[in-house]
Protein backbone atom coordinates (compact mmCIF):
# COMPACT_ATOMS: atom_id res chain seq x y z
CA UNK A 1 0.00 0.00 0.00
CA UNK A 2 0.95 3.53 -1.18
CA UNK A 3 3.15 4.93 1.74
CA UNK A 4 1.40 8.26 1.85
CA UNK A 5 -2.05 6.59 1.92
CA UNK A 6 -0.90 4.23 5.32
CA UNK A 7 0.00 7.62 6.72
CA UNK A 8 -3.36 9.28 6.21
CA UNK A 9 -4.92 6.12 7.86
CA UNK A 10 -3.30 6.32 11.03
CA UNK A 11 -4.72 9.69 11.74
CA UNK A 12 -6.85 10.06 15.44
CA UNK A 13 -8.48 12.63 17.00
CA UNK A 14 -7.41 12.93 20.37
CA UNK A 15 -10.20 13.34 22.88
CA UNK A 16 -9.37 16.91 23.90
CA UNK A 17 -10.60 17.53 20.39
CA UNK A 18 -14.03 15.75 20.88
CA UNK A 19 -14.81 17.77 24.24
CA UNK A 20 -14.16 21.25 22.03
CA UNK A 21 -16.31 19.99 19.36
CA UNK A 22 -19.14 18.60 21.64
CA UNK A 23 -18.93 22.18 23.28
CA UNK A 24 -19.13 23.96 19.65
CA UNK A 25 -21.88 22.38 18.79
CA UNK A 26 -23.71 22.31 21.49
CA UNK A 27 -23.12 26.14 21.31
CA UNK A 28 -23.80 26.42 18.30
CA UNK A 29 -20.46 27.86 16.55
CA UNK A 30 -20.32 25.02 13.58
CA UNK A 31 -18.39 27.62 11.65
CA UNK A 32 -15.52 28.29 14.27
CA UNK A 33 -15.63 24.55 14.39
CA UNK A 34 -15.07 24.30 10.72
CA UNK A 35 -11.98 26.56 10.21
CA UNK A 36 -10.24 24.82 13.56
CA UNK A 37 -10.67 21.20 12.13
CA UNK A 38 -8.96 22.75 8.37
CA UNK A 39 -6.02 24.61 9.94
CA UNK A 40 -5.53 21.20 12.59
CA UNK A 41 -5.72 18.90 9.88
CA UNK A 42 -3.39 20.91 7.87
CA UNK A 43 -0.62 22.00 9.99
CA UNK A 44 -0.74 18.09 11.45
CA UNK A 45 -0.67 16.77 7.91
CA UNK A 46 2.54 19.08 7.19
CA UNK A 47 4.22 17.47 10.13
CA UNK A 48 2.99 13.85 8.73
CA UNK A 49 4.44 14.34 5.03
CA UNK A 50 7.63 15.43 6.52
CA UNK A 51 8.04 12.79 8.45
CA UNK A 52 7.00 10.46 5.81
CA UNK A 53 8.80 12.29 2.85
CA UNK A 54 11.88 11.16 5.27
CA UNK A 55 10.86 7.69 5.73
CA UNK A 56 9.81 7.83 9.65
CA UNK A 57 8.03 5.15 11.09
CA UNK A 58 4.94 7.05 11.97
CA UNK A 59 2.96 4.93 14.70
CA UNK A 60 -0.32 7.64 14.82
CA UNK A 61 -1.33 11.17 14.37
CA UNK A 62 -3.45 12.82 16.47
CA UNK A 63 -5.18 15.79 16.19
CA UNK A 64 -5.80 17.99 19.34
CA UNK A 65 -7.67 21.38 19.52
CA UNK A 66 -4.62 23.31 18.94
CA UNK A 67 -2.29 21.76 16.57
CA UNK A 68 -1.27 17.83 16.69
CA UNK A 69 0.76 15.20 17.66
CA UNK A 70 2.96 13.11 15.31
CA UNK A 71 4.09 10.18 16.99
CA UNK A 72 6.73 8.30 14.99
CA UNK A 73 9.26 5.24 15.94
CA UNK A 74 12.81 7.04 15.82
CA UNK A 75 12.91 7.97 19.41
CA UNK A 76 15.66 10.96 18.64
CA UNK A 77 18.32 9.24 16.37
CA UNK A 78 17.85 10.82 13.06
CA UNK A 79 19.79 13.88 11.83
CA UNK A 80 19.23 16.91 13.80
CA UNK A 81 18.45 18.85 10.38
CA UNK A 82 15.54 16.08 9.58
CA UNK A 83 14.32 16.60 12.59
CA UNK A 84 13.94 20.50 12.28
CA UNK A 85 12.50 19.88 9.00
CA UNK A 86 9.47 18.12 10.53
CA UNK A 87 9.24 20.06 13.31
CA UNK A 88 8.85 23.15 11.11
CA UNK A 89 6.56 21.75 8.23
CA UNK A 90 3.91 21.83 10.84
CA UNK A 91 3.52 25.73 11.75
CA UNK A 92 4.79 26.38 7.88
CA UNK A 93 1.13 25.32 6.69
CA UNK A 94 -0.20 28.44 8.11
CA UNK A 95 0.90 30.40 5.59
CA UNK A 96 -0.36 29.05 2.66
CA UNK A 97 -3.58 28.49 4.83
CA UNK A 98 -3.71 32.07 5.45
CA UNK A 99 -3.04 32.64 1.80
CA UNK A 100 -5.59 30.61 0.57
CA UNK A 101 -8.17 32.05 2.74
CA UNK A 102 -7.30 36.00 1.94
CA UNK A 103 -7.99 34.22 -2.07
CA UNK A 104 -11.78 32.52 -0.74
CA UNK A 105 -12.20 36.23 0.59
CA UNK A 106 -11.40 37.86 -2.89
CA UNK A 107 -13.04 35.72 -4.61
CA UNK A 108 -16.16 35.91 -2.88
CA UNK A 109 -16.38 32.30 -1.86
CA UNK A 110 -16.02 33.56 1.84
CA UNK A 111 -17.63 36.45 3.69
CA UNK A 112 -15.20 38.87 5.43
CA UNK A 113 -16.62 37.99 8.94
CA UNK A 114 -15.22 34.24 7.97
CA UNK A 115 -12.12 35.22 6.61
CA UNK A 116 -11.44 37.68 10.01
CA UNK A 117 -12.59 34.65 12.07
CA UNK A 118 -10.30 32.14 9.91
CA UNK A 119 -7.13 34.63 10.65
CA UNK A 120 -7.80 34.82 14.11
CA UNK A 121 -7.85 30.83 14.55
CA UNK A 122 -4.85 30.47 12.57
CA UNK A 123 -2.65 33.11 13.94
CA UNK A 124 -3.71 31.52 17.27
CA UNK A 125 -2.94 27.89 16.44
CA UNK A 126 0.50 29.34 14.62
CA UNK A 127 1.24 31.31 18.24
CA UNK A 128 0.12 28.68 20.41
CA UNK A 129 2.23 25.93 18.60
CA UNK A 130 5.36 28.16 18.87
CA UNK A 131 5.61 28.30 23.01
CA UNK A 132 8.49 26.62 24.17
CA UNK A 133 6.75 23.94 25.97
CA UNK A 134 6.68 20.35 25.35
CA UNK A 135 4.93 18.79 23.69
CA UNK A 136 4.22 21.90 21.56
CA UNK A 137 6.64 22.30 18.29
CA UNK A 138 7.83 25.20 20.07
CA UNK A 139 8.69 22.71 22.84
CA UNK A 140 10.17 20.26 20.53
CA UNK A 141 12.59 23.03 18.60
CA UNK A 142 13.68 24.12 22.28
CA UNK A 143 14.88 20.39 22.90
CA UNK A 144 16.61 20.30 19.60
CA UNK A 145 18.30 23.50 20.04
CA UNK A 146 19.76 22.21 23.39
CA UNK A 147 20.26 18.57 21.65
CA UNK A 148 22.82 20.31 19.17
CA UNK A 149 25.13 21.39 22.46
CA UNK A 150 24.39 18.65 25.18
CA UNK A 151 24.25 15.45 25.75
CA UNK A 152 20.85 13.54 24.86
CA UNK A 153 19.50 13.08 28.11
CA UNK A 154 21.12 16.55 29.69
CA UNK A 155 18.83 18.08 26.63
CA UNK A 156 15.66 15.84 27.86
CA UNK A 157 16.13 17.43 31.12
CA UNK A 158 16.77 21.07 30.45
CA UNK A 159 14.00 20.81 28.00
CA UNK A 160 11.34 19.63 30.83
CA UNK A 161 12.75 22.04 33.14
CA UNK A 162 12.58 25.36 30.81
CA UNK A 163 8.49 23.98 29.56
CA UNK A 164 7.77 24.14 33.36
CA UNK A 165 9.10 27.61 33.70
CA UNK A 166 7.60 28.44 30.62
CA UNK A 167 3.80 26.51 31.65
CA UNK A 168 3.74 28.32 35.42
CA UNK A 169 4.27 31.50 33.19
CA UNK A 170 1.04 30.83 30.57
CA UNK A 171 -0.65 29.42 33.64
CA UNK A 172 -0.05 33.03 35.22
CA UNK A 173 -1.01 34.80 32.30
CA UNK A 174 -4.10 32.87 31.59
CA UNK A 175 -5.08 33.51 35.97
CA UNK A 176 -4.32 37.41 34.66
CA UNK A 177 -6.01 38.04 31.66
CA UNK A 178 -8.62 35.57 30.70
CA UNK A 179 -9.52 33.24 33.81
CA UNK A 180 -12.70 32.12 32.24
CA UNK A 181 -10.80 31.21 28.59
CA UNK A 182 -12.47 27.62 28.51
CA UNK A 183 -10.10 26.56 25.29
CA UNK A 184 -6.81 27.85 27.49
CA UNK A 185 -7.62 25.67 30.33
CA UNK A 186 -8.00 22.67 28.20
CA UNK A 187 -4.62 23.91 26.42
CA UNK A 188 -3.06 23.95 29.67
CA UNK A 189 -4.54 20.41 31.02
CA UNK A 190 -2.65 18.75 28.33
CA UNK A 191 0.44 20.56 28.78
CA UNK A 192 0.57 19.77 32.15
CA UNK A 193 -0.53 16.09 31.79
CA UNK A 194 1.91 15.56 29.06
CA UNK A 195 5.16 17.26 31.07
CA UNK A 196 4.17 14.95 34.16
CA UNK A 197 4.58 12.13 31.43
CA UNK A 198 7.77 12.74 30.02
CA UNK A 199 9.24 13.49 33.44
CA UNK A 200 7.78 9.90 34.59
CA UNK A 201 9.14 8.50 31.66
CA UNK A 202 12.34 10.39 31.62
CA UNK A 203 14.50 6.82 32.09
CA UNK A 204 12.56 4.98 29.20
CA UNK A 205 12.88 7.65 26.75
CA UNK A 206 16.54 7.20 27.29
CA UNK A 207 16.90 3.52 27.10
CA UNK A 208 14.96 4.18 23.47
CA UNK A 209 17.28 6.56 22.84
CA UNK A 210 20.26 4.23 23.43
CA UNK A 211 18.79 0.91 22.03
CA UNK A 212 17.54 2.83 18.77
CA UNK A 213 21.36 3.96 18.58
CA UNK A 214 22.39 0.57 19.16
CA UNK A 215 19.59 -1.60 17.02
CA UNK A 216 18.70 0.60 14.44
CA UNK A 217 19.32 1.35 11.02
CA UNK A 218 23.40 0.56 10.57
CA UNK A 219 23.66 2.34 7.15
CA UNK A 220 22.30 5.71 8.78
CA UNK A 221 24.89 8.55 7.63
CA UNK A 222 27.20 9.47 10.91
CA UNK A 223 27.44 13.60 10.78
CA UNK A 224 30.60 13.70 12.83
CA UNK A 225 32.68 12.31 15.55
CA UNK A 226 33.34 13.80 18.64
CA UNK A 227 35.47 11.31 21.04
CA UNK A 228 34.70 10.94 24.45
CA UNK A 229 37.02 11.14 26.94
CA UNK A 230 36.54 8.22 29.94
CA UNK A 231 38.44 7.60 32.77
CA UNK A 232 39.24 4.05 33.71
CA UNK A 233 36.59 4.00 36.46
CA UNK A 234 33.83 5.38 35.01
CA UNK A 235 31.02 3.55 34.49
CA UNK A 236 29.31 1.92 31.43
CA UNK A 237 26.09 4.07 32.34
CA UNK A 238 27.63 7.53 32.74
CA UNK A 239 29.38 7.86 29.12
CA UNK A 240 26.53 6.40 27.84
CA UNK A 241 24.73 9.43 29.73
CA UNK A 242 26.94 11.55 27.69
CA UNK A 243 26.02 10.67 24.35
CA UNK A 244 25.11 13.38 21.86
CA UNK A 245 22.70 13.67 19.01
CA UNK A 246 23.75 13.30 15.31
CA UNK A 247 26.95 12.10 15.99
CA UNK A 248 29.27 8.94 16.78
CA UNK A 249 31.84 8.46 19.56
CA UNK A 250 34.74 6.89 19.87
CA UNK A 251 35.98 6.40 23.38
CA UNK A 252 38.99 6.98 24.81
CA UNK A 253 39.68 5.37 27.97
CA UNK A 254 41.98 7.03 30.32
CA UNK A 255 44.19 6.76 33.86
CA UNK A 256 45.80 9.52 35.29
CA UNK A 257 45.42 11.29 31.79
CA UNK A 258 47.02 8.90 29.87
CA UNK A 259 45.45 7.39 27.21
CA UNK A 260 44.77 3.41 28.00
CA UNK A 261 42.56 2.45 25.18
CA UNK A 262 40.01 3.54 22.69
CA UNK A 263 36.72 1.51 21.98
CA UNK A 264 33.68 1.78 19.51
CA UNK A 265 30.41 3.78 21.60
CA UNK A 266 28.75 0.05 19.86
CA UNK A 267 30.95 -2.12 22.32
CA UNK A 268 29.67 -0.01 25.09
CA UNK A 269 26.14 -0.27 23.64
CA UNK A 270 27.04 -4.16 23.19
CA UNK A 271 28.56 -4.36 26.85
CA UNK A 272 24.69 -2.89 28.34
CA UNK A 273 22.46 -4.40 26.17
CA UNK A 274 23.21 -7.62 25.25
CA UNK A 275 26.10 -9.11 28.38
CA UNK A 276 24.28 -7.78 30.77
CA UNK A 277 27.24 -5.39 31.82
CA UNK A 278 25.69 -2.09 33.70
CA UNK A 279 27.59 -1.71 36.36
CA UNK A 280 31.07 -2.19 34.98
CA UNK A 281 33.81 0.15 34.65
CA UNK A 282 35.95 0.73 31.53
CA UNK A 283 38.79 -0.76 32.64
CA UNK A 284 37.23 -4.13 33.38
CA UNK A 285 35.39 -3.84 29.49
CA UNK A 286 39.48 -3.84 28.82
CA UNK A 287 39.45 -7.22 30.76
CA UNK A 288 38.90 -10.66 28.81
CA UNK A 289 35.97 -12.49 30.49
Amino acid sequence: MNRWLVMLMKIHIHPLLWIVMAFAILSGQIKPLFCLLIIVFIHELGHAAAACYYHWRIRRIFLLPFGGAVEVEEHGNRPLKEELAVILCGPLQHVPLQLMAWFFMEASFISHDIFTMFTFYNMAIFLVNLLPIWPLDGGKLFFLLLSAYYPFQRAHALAIKGSLVFFILLTGGLLLFAPLQFNGWVLLTFLAYSLVMEHRQRHYVRVRFLLERYYGKKEQKVEKLIPLRASAEEKVYEVMARFQRGCKHPIIIERDGVKMSQLDENELLHAYFSDRRTTSSMEELLLPY
